[in-house]
């Protein structure tokens, strides 16, 4: 049967993935692949659509959950490659950790296995998870990858929740306790202009209120090195829910503000 695009052709044998991506390449189309793990959220499917506006491109889905979901073919995924891409290597692309360090250097071996495997010229990745965001960028840098990484900013419930897999394992009784966390991060953001010191002093205060400690709450500028005194930077903080760990960040432009970033 003849391939047609949007259409969700499901593969689960490597070697066919591989095949349809260097079909797509043949024919001078970009291949973009959105690495999915078990579950499918609404952030997963704000990376699906990014991948889709790309134009001129096929969209392939890697997707380790027991069933494919029916969203996949909604949004028009063109391949979904369902299964485990199985690898023992664990990259460190050289990030001064605040996660896990094998966890994160086991993402990132993930990541590049599905570029490798869908033969890709793109990748789409979210901002939640900044640390291994970063540090695949660095890897498909240091490996001189033909792959253009993009990003896509979080997206959040309208209280603020950033939407995550472990977010929707938090128990409802403990949700007024994680939001804590966004809205500190926020605090944080908006005391930007006011220097480093201020920003953490502002975040941590929000969640002292709130009876929460932090796991972590550092300031690290984009490529998760020190933070400037002036200019972009992150704001990333975790708070352990029972044995949940809840992570999130924001930009902001850090000894400038937001009243000042067009000036």
């Amino acid at each position: 049967m003849a391939f047609e695009p949007g259409q969700a052709v499901v593969v689960t044998d490597e070697k066919l993935l591989a095949t349809y991506g260097r079909a797509f390449r043949k024919i001078g189309k970009s291949v973009v692949v959105v690495p999915l793990g078990t579950d499918v959220h609404g952030g997963h499917v704000e990376l699906i659509r990014a991948a889709k506006s790309l134009l001129g491109s096929y969209v392939v889905v890697t997707f380790s959950g027991e069933e494919v979901p029916e969203v996949f073919a909604r949004e028009k995924v063109d391949v979904v490659f369902h299964g485990q891409l199985n690898t023992s290597v664990r990259v460190d692309a050289g990030v001064a950790p605040l996660e896990d360090a094998e966890e994160t250097q086991s993402a990132v071996a993930k990541h590049l296995a599905a570029i490798n495997a869908a033969h890709a010229t793109d990748v789409v990745l979210g901002e939640k998870d900044f640390e291994v965001l970063v540090a695949t960028q660095y890897a498909v840098a240091g490996l001189r990858m033909e792959c253009k990484l993009h990003s896509v900013p979080t997206v959040r419930t309208p209280d603020g929740l950033a939407l995550s897999n472990r977010n929707a394992r938090v128990d409802e009784d403990k949700r007024e306790v994680a939001l804590a966390l966004s809205a500190a991060l926020t605090a944080g953001a908006h005391a930007a202009e006011h220097g480093k010191a201020k920003v953490l002093q502002t975040a941590r205060g929000v969640l002292e209120a709130a009876g929460v400690h932090p796991a972590y709450l550092e300031l690290r500028d984009l490529a998760m090195r020190e933070a400037p005194e002036e200019g972009d930077a992150r704001l990333l903080g975790a708070v352990d829910l029972g044995e949940v760990r809840l992570i999130d960040n924001v930009g902001l432009p850090l000894g400038v503000g937001f009243k000042h970033v067009e000036a």
